[in-house]
């Protein structure tokens, strides 16, 4: 399963690689990509994960970080 989550607040490289970090921490998620540039995340899991924890994850990454949309792609 593969989610596309649009957000706002990634500026640069260490902002990516905190979402990423963060969701790589959130149970069955196997692969994640963010860019500061598109301001899109897609994560990947193994099993069905609730929405919820992908938002939690990205939005306690750091102080900003705002998911503003969350699709299964």
């Amino acid at each position: 399963m593969k989610f596309t989550i649009k957000t706002e607040g990634l500026h640069c490289g260490h902002c990516d690689a905190a979402v990423e970090s963060a969701l790589l921490n959130v149970e069955h998620v196997t692969d994640a990509d963010a860019d500061h540039e598109t301001n899109v995340v897609v994560a990947e899991c193994d099993e069905v994960v609730a929405p919820e924890d992908l938002i939690a994850a990205v939005e306690g990454a750091g102080e900003g970080f705002k998911v503003v949309d969350i699709q299964v792609a």
